[in-house]
């Protein structure tokens, strides 16, 4: 079984006269896009499948569950990720600050330019067990 290399992300970069490049892997994107959708009020959890929800019941989490990253001809990254929103929330203005702040995260932490942020709303999380720390 071959085995599949991550796709690397290259960012040309010049400060004070230094050039050169720098490397990002999907997975560092991923996380980064994850941990700021996480930040947004009214977002409950990242949404997954089944075997990373199991995975994560048994204390393994991954920050970049339900995350896919792709890079358009232009070189601009578009970011697809399932979410779970919190009951009570309102669904398109959670996911709209959901797009902001992935967007921004993104782009100010690896200087990839970000095409499209596209949201799937895996599910709605109602009562206390599916509840997270308050979120501002």
């Amino acid at each position: 079984m071959a085995s599949e290399a991550a796709h690397i992300n290259t960012v040309k970069m010049n400060a004070d006269g230094c050039e050169g490049t720098v490397k990002i892997a999907d997975d560092v994107v991923a996380i980064i896009a994850g941990l700021a959708a996480s930040d947004v009020k009214g977002v409950a959890s990242l949404g997954g499948n089944v075997t990373r929800d199991v995975i994560s019941r048994l204390g393994i989490k991954s920050l970049g569950k339900g995350i896919r990253l792709s890079v358009d001809e232009g070189g601009k990254a578009n970011v697809s990720l399932s979410v779970n929103i919190r009951y009570g929330f309102n669904v398109p203005e959670t996911c709209a600050k959901v797009q902001d702040k992935v967007k921004t995260a993104i782009e100010t932490m690896t200087g990839l330019k970000v095409g499209e942020v596209n949201i799937r709303v895996a599910s709605i999380v109602v009562g206390k067990s599916g509840e997270a720390s308050e979120k501002d």
